[in-house]
């Protein structure tokens, strides 16, 4: 199963006053770096948001938000209704140290089997068992980092029509664990 390195370039930059994302670590900056690798692990990247003047340099496509809501689920809708792959890895923009082996590791568990680490992520027909594989880390889950499947796209619609626009992880993953199609890794 194919699936599309999504980079989440939104906020409004409250906590730090500048882009996050064009901050430079090593040299580089964060989002240049999670573009390469996204496009490395999967073969394509788009970037989710609602400034494309800030990354037109980067390359690759860029989606807005369809709805009127503002926030990392907002930006996870809108990607996963406009790609044609059924499923995206999802990183915030401001994530310097991204891992290609968890990575890989994540979508191991998402596919549900086993395959070399150095195995691109490019193509495929098989059929996963699960509709998101969200990082938990002490009891807590890390949504900004994960995968999630167009299954859930019902899920995340009736969220942001509650209104619900924020911590997508734990929204989904409440209404996700009822019939157990949600791998937290």
């Amino acid at each position: 199963m194919a699936m599309t390195g999504t980079i989440l370039a939104g906020g409004e930059n409250r906590r730090i006053p500048l882009l996050k994302g064009h901050i430079e670590v090593n040299g580089e900056k964060i989002i240049d770096s999670s573009v390469n690798l996204m496009k490395r692990l999967f073969g394509r990247a788009v970037i989710s948001t609602n400034t494309p003047e800030l990354y037109f340099y980067c390359g690759v496509p860029m989606i807005g938000d369809i709805v009127n809501q503002r926030g990392p689920l907002t930006g996870i809708f809108s990607v996963l209704l406009n790609i044609k792959d059924d499923a995206i890895f999802v990183a915030a923009c401001d994530m310097p140290f991204l891992n290609d082996q968890l990575m890989m590791y994540m979508v191991d568990k998402y596919r549900g089997k086993n395959r070399e680490i150095s195995e691109p992520m490019t193509s495929g027909s098989e059929i996963t068992k699960w509709d998101a594989v969200i990082p938990v880390f002490e009891g807590k889950p890390q949504p900004l980092f994960g995968i999630y499947s167009k299954n859930i796209l019902g899920i995340i619609e009736e969220r942001l029509n509650k209104g619900l626009k924020n911590r997508p992880g734990r929204q989904v993953i409440s209404e996700s664990q009822y019939n157990g199609r949600l791998r937290k890794s």
